[in-house]
């Protein structure tokens, strides 16, 4: 699966798209923890201290952020789902 980082996470991860492997079926949480485990330097931003999903990044489905979706962070994943990651930002 397709992941797009940006800003800041793009340095982490060394690219701006990268490709992850999980299972079909696999839910948004399940995805955040792939990434994890490829790049440790994300683990703290990306999985929180009970194991969800952290509030310190935005993950993106299909351009709707998960934290907003019915289902959270146990969303499935399909095949084609457009999967974005963005670091919070701030304005002013």
């Amino acid at each position: 699966m397709q992941v797009r980082f940006y800003a800041t996470l793009r340095a982490v991860v060394g690219s701006k798209t990268i490709d992850v492997d999980v299972p079909a079926g696999a839910r948004a949480i399940d995805l955040a923890r792939a990434i994890a485990l490829r790049w440790p330097a994300l683990a703290d931003r990306l999985i929180d201290d009970r194991g969800g999903l952290s509030r310190q990044v935005h993950l993106l489905i299909d351009g709707r952020n998960v934290r907003w979706l019915p289902a959270g962070s146990s969303t499935r994943l399909h095949t084609d789902s457009t999967i974005d990651v963005f670091p919070p930002t701030a304005g002013g």
